[in-house]
């Protein structure tokens, strides 16, 4: 059994990714229910939450079916970032999690995120004040390093363990690869042989197939796998990988009606979270990838995004068989 802490997530968890704009609770619950061990919310700015942006604010919303459920929280300030966990904290999420792997400019550039792979120490440091301030567990996800030519990984997770994070999720690029190019998940098996290293260790990066997620587990010996972007309009990466694991079978891909059905779910808990207007808003970017690869999903994609209430969208949703026949 996988703990962070004192905190059981399974035999090999499955993780949902923090992602930006996505892994907000609407989404959070589909996965859920296929089968994701451990979630994030999305990655909030420590500067906003000790400024209680409403933006920030907002990606504090836990609730009690998506435990156990982890706070990221990101910043290049010890002071903000040490008050920025204590207000996250007072969302009782099951734990902090420390972003030190978001590549974008506005990010990185500033010395957060991946940025603070430039400077080691100063991530130690701050690992140590965020364990020291709050009582949950903490736990990490960064990158291999800065660039091909400053790989510390294995340095990185040495000084993390003794900063006292609980767990370790490693993305296997770059921040200079950003999502391109191939994911080389050595470098995470270099950390998880390391015999000083004895917390659990996750991967992250290109795991789209329950096949590929069984070769990685068995070939590098990671302690399981976080999932993104392959998750996105597919939430039965999830219960697909643990049905491979069990059954060395491959589920059907899903039906039409099951990709309906879930997408039904997700719009209803967009609107519920959000209300009408920005739950129908927000829901868009979801479309085309629960309809990748359908007859007509361009179609079905145009007509779905220009609905500007539930009632339409529903309706529209329960004609898709017409469309994707005709």
């Amino acid at each position: 059994m996988i703990s962070i802490g004192n905190l059981e997530i399974g035999e090999f968890p499955l993780l949902l990714a923090p992602m930006e704009d996505v892994s907000d609770p609407p989404f959070r619950a589909v996965c859920k229910d296929m089968g994701a061990d451990l979630m994030y919310t999305e990655f909030i700015s420590a500067e906003g939450l000790i400024r209680s942006a409403e933006k920030s604010m907002v990606k504090l919303d836990i609730y009690d079916y998506e435990r156990p459920m982890g706070i990221q929280i990101f910043g290049e300030n010890i002071d903000s970032m040490r008050e920025a966990t204590k207000i996250a904290e007072a969302s009782h999420p099951d734990l902090i999690d420390i972003n030190y792997g978001c590549p974008v400019n506005k990010v990185a550039c500033k010395g957060a995120g991946a940025g603070i792979l430039l400077d080691i120490p100063k991530m130690q440091k701050l690992t140590e004040e965020i364990v020291k301030s709050t009582h949950l567990p903490v736990t990490v996800k960064t990158r291999l390093g800065w660039d091909e030519k400053n790989i510390r990984i294995v340095e990185v997770a040495k000084r993390l363990q003794d900063a006292g994070i609980k767990a370790l999720t490693i993305h296997a690029r770059t921040r200079s690869q950003m999502y391109k190019g191939t994911a080389d998940w050595s470098y995470i098996a270099e950390v998880k042989n390391c015999q000083d290293i004895h917390i659990p260790v996750f991967g992250n990066g290109d795991i789209d197939t329950p096949q590929k997620a069984v070769e990685y587990k068995n070939r590098y010996g990671i302690d399981g796998i976080m999932i993104g972007r392959a998750a996105i309009g597919n939430p039965w990466i999830f219960r697909n990988i643990k049905y491979f694991f069990q059954k060395n079978e491959i589920l059907p891909a899903p039906s039409l009606t099951d990709r309906i059905s879930v997408c039904k779910k997700h719009l209803l808990r967009s609107v519920e979270w959000k209300g009408e207007r920005l739950g129908i808003l927000e829901m868009r970017r979801h479309y085309s990838a629960y309809f990748k690869g359908l007859p007509n999903a361009k179609e079905i994609r145009t007509k779905l995004v220009m609905a500007e209430n539930v009632e339409d969208a529903l309706g529209f949703l329960e004609n898709i068989f017409e469309i994707t026949i005709n």
